[in-house]
């Protein structure tokens, strides 16, 4: 899964959720039972699960372009600096 299917099937997450536990409430009050809301939102827990945790190949639209590991050694990898500390340590005089 790229990095655009990963935000993908996270939006696609919250908003399956958040419309399950909507319809689910709205089925529990106009029907007077906790139990069918509770069955309505397990279920949509479910569907969601099933839809956006398997690598699916619409999640993989953009994939990642690697470099061949002879390529890869032409380049050099970045240094990394240190940061340089601002304070200046005081010495104790005995």
């Amino acid at each position: 899964m790229d990095w655009q299917g990963q935000k993908l099937a996270e939006h696609l997450m919250q908003f399956m959720l958040l419309f399950f536990a909507v319809v689910g409430f709205l089925i529990g009050y106009v029907m007077g039972s906790f139990q069918l809301m509770m069955q309505v939102y397990a279920g949509g827990v479910v569907l969601t699960t099933l839809v956006t945790v398997p690598n699916w190949p619409w999640f993989n639209r953009h994939p990642l372009k690697w470099l061949d590991p002879v390529e890869a050694e032409k380049h050099p990898k970045p240094q990394t600096q240190q940061p340089v500390s601002s304070k200046k340590k005081g010495s104790k005089a005995k």
